[in-house]
């Protein structure tokens, strides 16, 4: 069972470097196209049906590029696409929410304290509401509603406000943040898969039968390629949340979610105005720091902590009945609870990492996985192993760990 642990560890890590990988890629080549586009000129030396040039330079070398907003007057002999590195990234990042909060949906999924639901109806919500997203979000974009790019992003932000608040209703606050993260990075990716290139492939497969093409089609694809732009920053804020209590775990946390979501236009809309060449807009520096504080505050209100099992069942109550479990007891609540309580006293701990509570044994069980990867197999807790924590006391850890596995039993 112990080597199956670290094995799961490794799944995850490879999981998260592929995820962390393809979203380095695929967002730097949308802020790469989104800044050239914005950045082109016209100029009397454009050929026909080119819309606008840029000169750049990197890598030792000039780069002249030029923008045709429908297409060319035929196919280019080579074409390079930019999809994978979208596609690569929800299916990372969906791989992630299935081997961490569909698999651990008891630890990280459900709290019973927000909604008591079996992990079968939790990751049933999970699935319907990344589904139910991209296809309301997909309707409204295709409506007449939609025509009006401006009130089109302002219907947005009114759906990802309630999502934000919908979520939060039916999971844990770790969990509801990183589903809104989930939520938009599926819209983000849908727009690539489900119109940005078949708009794209219709528009080559125009140039090879001789066809002019229609130029809806990159409107559209243009559309759907500036709200992703708009969306990146909350989306890596969100999926940076789970590791920040003072993001997920306070009573407010779905409206700091709903904040961080201006904060990303702001930030991106300085930007943008930049690369177009269309001045210099300080104030959306200062509107962006308002909206920090105003985050940084929301957060102080009172931690939601995840509430105290009645009976253990499950792998927690297996860990519970293992051989030496009064032991690592003892030693979690000698070396650890310091700072993973509801009220740390650890000097210069306000909150507990990661809102992981060990003070009773309950509690401790049921973080049982994590405390053997961080205290018994590997020295990463406690940190710079400030409470002295013995090499005995590891090796206590991992007996009972490993006892548990092999069905050893305190009675």
């Amino acid at each position: 069972m112990s080597d199956w642990v670290v094995l799961w560890e490794w799944v995850q890590i490879a999981a998260r470097w592929v995820h962390v990988t393809t979203a380095i890629a695929w967002i730097g080549s949308s802020f790469y196209f989104i800044a050239l586009d914005l950045g082109l000129r016209k100029t009397p030396s454009l050929p026909p049906l080119a819309s606008g040039e840029e000169w750049q330079v990197h890598g030792g070398g000039f780069y002249h590029i030029q923008k045709y907003m429908v297409a060319p007057d035929m196919m280019p002999e080579h074409l390079t696409w930019f999809k994978w590195e979208s596609y690569a990234t929800w299916l990372s990042g969906f791989t992630m929410l299935v081997l961490v909060y569909y698999m651990g949906s008891n630890l990280y999924l459900i709290d019973p304290e927000v909604a008591d639901l079996a992990p079968w109806q939790a990751i049933a919500i999970s699935l319907g509401s990344l589904g139910f997203g991209w296809l309301i979000y997909d309707l409204i974009c295709k409506s007449r509603f939609g025509d009006d790019n401006t009130r089109l992003m302002i219907g947005l932000y009114v759906i990802l406000v309630a999502m934000a608040w919908g979520y939060t209703q039916v999971f844990s606050g770790r969990a509801a943040l990183l589903h809104l993260g989930a939520f938009t990075a599926t819209i983000m990716s849908a727009n690539v898969f489900a119109i940005i290139m078949p708009n794209q492939r219709i528009v080559v497969a125009d140039l090879k039968a001789g066809r002019k093409p229609d130029p809806k089609y990159g409107k559209i694809a243009k559309q759907r390629s500036t709200h992703n732009n708009y969306l990146t920053l909350p989306v890596l804020f969100l999926m940076l949340s789970n590791h920040y209590p003072l993001v997920f775990a306070t009573q407010y946390n779905w409206l700091i979610a709903s904040l961080v979501f201006l904060m990303g236009v702001t930030v991106r809309h300085w930007f943008n105005t930049k690369h177009a060449r269309k001045g210099n807009p300080h104030w959306t520096w200062f509107v962006t720091v308002v909206l920090f504080l105003l985050i940084a505050w929301l957060s102080t209100a009172p931690m939601r902590q995840r509430p105290e099992q009645a009976a253990l069942t499950g792998p927690a109550l297996t860990y519970a009945s293992a051989q030496g479990f009064d032991d690592v007891v003892s030693i979690v609540q000698g070396r650890c609870s310091m700072c993973h309580a509801a009220e740390p006293v650890y000097e210069g701990i306000h909150w507990a990492p990661k809102n992981v509570v060990l003070e009773t044994p309950a509690q401790i069980a049921a973080e049982a996985e994590r405390i053997y990867m961080q205290a018994g197999l590997t020295h990463a807790m406690p940190p710079a192993n400030l409470s002295y924590i013995e090499p005995a006391e590891r090796e206590a850890i991992v007996r009972w760990f490993r006892a548990a596995g092999q069905g050893g039993s305190n009675s």
